[in-house]
């Protein structure tokens, strides 16, 4: 018996907007209260930080990654949160396989873990993939351990690359600086 509808769609995809759907519908969570908005004060202190950083890549095959990253940290008293970005490319040296991926993290306190996501593109010269990274680390300093999850868009592609890993990474901070609120003056 033939498919009366034709599957569009690439292999993981279902779970991958479902999961796109979770972080969206959450992260709102975390600025309403009872419904309603509520305008958190900006701090009174941010720093910016950027720079390189090196890692390795660990998982069914090892990898070495090579990227940048920018930090962006609210310096409060009591639950300072963090922001980054980093864009990142990683070899397989064994499997001849390059990768490129761009991805975010965020940090909510001096002592949590950081919870973010990746988007990655895998090729082996002749074939690639494309895949989202859901990744859950903990960051001490300059380094960052993440554990982290690809979904792919197609199974059919180079198999010779990571799903589950872990990553070291160490981010070498060479550009910081300071940002002042400024305060409104009372009459």
């Amino acid at each position: 018996m033939k498919k009366l509808i034709p599957t569009i769609l690439p292999a993981g995809l279902p779970l991958l907007l479902v999961a796109f759907a979770y972080f969206f519908l959450v992260s709102p969570g975390a600025y309403c209260q009872n419904f309603e908005l509520v305008k958190k004060k900006e701090p009174l202190l941010s720093t910016t930080k950027s720079g390189p950083y090196l890692g390795i890549q660990r998982g069914k095959y090892n990898s070495l990654e090579l990227g940048y990253e920018v930090q962006k940290k609210a310096v409060r008293l009591i639950k300072p949160r963090t922001i980054a970005a980093n864009i990142g490319i990683d070899y397989n040296l064994t499997q001849n396989i390059v990768g490129f991926s761009a991805g975010v993290w965020d940090k909510h306190s001096r002592i949590d873990f950081t919870y973010g996501g990746s988007i990655n593109v895998k090729t082996d010269f002749d074939h690639y993939k494309i895949g989202v990274t859901p990744l859950i680390g903990y960051k001490i300093s300059l380094a960052h351990l993440q554990l982290g999850y690809t979904l792919y868009s197609a199974k059919s592609l180079p198999q010779e690359t990571n799903t589950l890993f872990i990553s070291l990474r160490a981010v070498l901070i060479n550009n910081r600086s300071f940002h002042w609120r400024k305060r409104k003056k009372k009459d």
